[in-house]
């Protein structure tokens, strides 16, 4: 029994059969079409915000202004964040990259961690990572990131 109660720890299935209540929360998905270059999506767009009523504003950045795109010599693409537009909420992220799919599960966490453009702009994202799109994408709600050094922000 006791290694059952160690292994029910780990997964909501053994907690489940052992007589507990985990759930699953599917409020943020992320998800990847894995073509070339892949999709990667998360939480609403533009369209799905506002046809719930929610003001949306919204920001693309394209793979030209991130450096690891620069350096992998592929800048065809962008990251797209959508927000509301009154709290700066990151409603949803779209991505289409080479490697977009390394990117959407840290949108995921903000999403679910009700992150602020402003959130994820302050945030210390590893330099020359494709992951790093994302908080350039958020610092052009308030900045021109084409007048940053490779560093900045």
């Amino acid at each position: 029994m006791k290694l059952l109660e160690e292994v029910a720890s780990d997964t909501r299935a053994a907690i489940n059969i052992t007589g507990g209540d985990a759930v699953l929360d599917l409020s943020v998905v992320p998800a990847v079409v894995f073509t070339d270059p892949q999709v990667p999506t998360v939480g609403l767009t533009e369209a799905q915000s506002n046809k719930l009523g929610m003001e949306t504003d919204s920001r693309t950045l394209t793979l030209d202004n991130v450096p690891r795109a620069l350096a992998n010599f592929d800048t065809s693409g962008f990251i797209k964040l959508v927000a509301d537009k009154h709290s700066g909420r990151i409603l949803g992220t779209q991505v289409l990259a080479a490697e977009g799919g390394e990117i959407i599960q840290t949108a995921a966490i903000a999403i679910r961690n009700r992150m602020s453009v402003a959130d994820v702009a302050g945030q210390l994202f590893p330099y020359l990572t494709m992951v790093e799109g994302l908080k350039l994408c958020a610092l052009t709600f308030t900045k021109n990131v084409k007048q940053l050094s490779c560093c900045a922000g």
